[in-house]
């Protein structure tokens, strides 16, 4: 499971935008987003660093 904070999500717009993302990588993606928290969690045989990728991508980087 890998874990993302995303501070540049902020609405219900973003929290589709980043499963949209995140399954577009990975189609099996168990993807848990929590918008008030301004997390996602991923279940995905993708590494780490290509979710990233792909969330930023879509404009919303991971913070480290």
């Amino acid at each position: 499971m890998h874990e993302f904070n995303l501070p540049d999500m902020s609405c219900g717009h973003c929290l589709a935008a980043v499963t949209e993302a995140l399954k577009s990588a990975d189609g099996q993606a168990d993807v848990q987003v929590s918008l008030e928290q301004k997390m996602v969690k991923v279940q995905s045989g993708l590494p780490r660093e290509a979710l990233a990728a792909a969330l930023t991508e879509a404009g919303y980087p991971p913070a480290d």
